[in-house]
């Protein structure tokens, strides 16, 4: 390595994309930097598994650059310490390397973004910064579709979006005649689906180093790890993750997408965590790949095997790429940072502490909790309607929703997480992300899972002993927000079965719930 270069190039963790346009030239007066940093471990409590991934693949991705022939300085925490944040690092660097010109890509967190905006104002040599080329849509493409404060529908945005790059469509027309199969989306896992479940792949990296580091450096982490991180941390191991999606989930994607489980694992298979699911996020967030090459990869292969797959399946998939994870981005950027103050509903009371350590009687919560801690994963209506939905009823500050989420899984970065959390989970944004609150009460679990077949609360029931504590829960939360949600037609049906309970029999739910809320960490 010189002792001198003209640039000096800022790679983050999250900015792993291969094909990305400096790479395309090799420049021996360039030197990449790539750096674990001490402000990046520290701003939340993360689960460790997602620490050792994001660590793990920066160090593969610079490996993989040194290899192609680029300049490379990998920093680890040890050589990092001295620097509490990423402008004390760059400021040294520059000095020590002489450097002319500093060039880095848009972070896609707003305290990054800004952090790096503060500090080149501040630079007095040549400061140049670019788009990470990862998403569909690019910073003015976005800018145009979103506006601050305004609600913006999915359905409407998503539709644009496979018109404007031609994504299962026939023409001017969506691909088999409608636009959307969620319908057909919500099917519950049965038993005798089990044998269709397959094994997950897993790898096996060894980040025993990390580990020791994150010791050495007295890092607070949440959650578990094996003896091997069982993640794609390579280009490679994620397109070999997206080709066994293809082969042997994507059939039962779609109508399985939100089905739940807790009875398929045995001593021989640990299946249930990951059903059909592609566990592509962590791949895509990091930018490992790209969400063109994810979803051309997989619209070809259905094109390939249309006899076993169907058109729901694959858009289905799709959708949650193309739609959601757009939208949300956009709906970030447009209304940050005022949308991290967002508390509609004015929620205020504490994270239960079992949220830590899964150790609730509710059976729907503490599966999708140990989920969580044991693979920092858990699919979307495990987050939404089962965690999400349970710190919604109770009234949980949405502060410390966005910061459970944000540290216990291993895709979350800001930009994805906060619409998800604080706006289509918890309500907090007041319909920016959605027409309507998430609330469900524990019918929708035991519709949707066998949670309730093993479970010490009794679904039916709202009050009593043992009655499920979602249920009165969800009554009281319609209850004191009916001035907010009667209005939506889609809430109708449930004011209209609120009124026709007795008097009595309202008072008694309300009561039952104002007393698990004071009950809430013995839940």
């Amino acid at each position: 390595m010189n002792n001198t270069y003209r640039c000096l190039r800022l790679i983050l963790g999250d900015q792993l994309n291969a094909h990305h346009s400096w790479y395309k030239h090799k420049h021996d007066d360039v030197l990449y930097v790539i750096a674990e940093l001490h402000q990046e471990t520290s701003y939340t409590t993360h689960h460790i598994q997602k620490i050792c991934a994001f660590f793990s693949a920066m160090e593969h991705f610079a490996q993989a650059l040194t290899k192609a022939g680029h300049n490379v300085a990998y920093l680890s925490l040890d050589d990092t310490r001295a620097f509490k944040t990423i402008p004390e690092l760059i400021k040294s660097l520059i000095l020590k390397y002489k450097i002319n010109i500093f060039e880095y890509q848009l972070p896609d967190e707003y305290r990054l973004r800004s952090q790096l905006s503060s500090f080149t104002n501040s630079l007095s040599i040549e400061v140049n910064y670019f788009e990470t080329e990862h998403f569909y849509l690019d910073e003015a493409q976005l800018t145009e579709s979103f506006k601050q404060g305004k609600s913006h529908k999915m359905e409407a945005f998503y539709r644009r979006m496979r018109k404007k790059f031609n994504i299962l469509m026939d023409g001017e027309k969506p691909l088999g005649g409608d636009w959307n199969y969620d319908k057909q989306n919500r099917n519950k896992l049965k038993s005798a689906d089990f044998a269709k479940v397959p094994e997950p792949l897993l790898f096996e990296h060894d980040v025993d180093n990390i580990i020791a580091r994150l010791k050495r450096h007295d890092v607070k982490t949440i959650g578990r790890i094996n003896d091997n991180l069982n993640w794609p941390v390579t280009r490679i191991q994620a397109k070999t993750l997206l080709d066994f999606f293809c082969q042997y989930c994507l059939a039962g994607f779609g109508q399985f997408q939100d089905a739940m489980t807790c009875k398929l694992d045995n001593a021989l298979q640990s299946s249930q965590w990951s059903l059909f699911h592609s566990r592509l996020s962590f791949a895509l967030n990091s930018k490992m790949l790209s969400p063109e090459f994810v979803i051309s990869t997989v619209v070809a292969y259905y094109h390939k095997h249309q006899q076993q797959i169907s058109l729901p399946q694959i858009e289905g998939f799709v959708r949650q790429i193309l739609g959601w994870r757009e939208f949300v981005r956009g709906i970030y950027w447009a209304n940050m940072p005022q949308y991290a103050q967002l508390n509609h509903l004015k929620a205020e009371h504490a994270l239960p502490s079992w949220f830590w350590n899964g150790s609730t009687h509710m059976n729907c919560l503490k599966h999708a909790i140990q989920q969580s801690l044991d693979y920092a994963y858990a699919h979307h209506i495990q987050r939404l309607m089962i965690t999400g939905n349970f710190c919604l009823l109770a009234g949980i500050d949405p502060d410390e929703v966005d910061d459970w989420y944000l540290g216990v899984y291993i895709d979350a970065i800001e930009w994805v997480e906060m619409p998800n959390t604080r706006g289509m989970s918890q309500f907090a944004d007041g319909g920016i992300v959605g027409s309507k609150a998430y609330a469900a009460s524990g019918n929708y679990v035991k519709k949707m899972s066998d949670y309730c077949s093993g479970c010490q609360y009794d679904v039916t029931q709202a009050t009593g002993k043992n009655a499920c504590p979602l249920n009165s829960l969800y009554w009281r939360f319609m209850n004191k927000h009916e001035e907010a949600f009667a209005t939506n037609p889609r809430n109708s049906m449930v004011y209209a079965n609120w009124r026709r309970k007795s008097e009595t029999q309202r008072q008694e739910i309300i009561e039952q719930a104002e007393q698990y809320l004071i009950d809430i960490e013995l839940l």
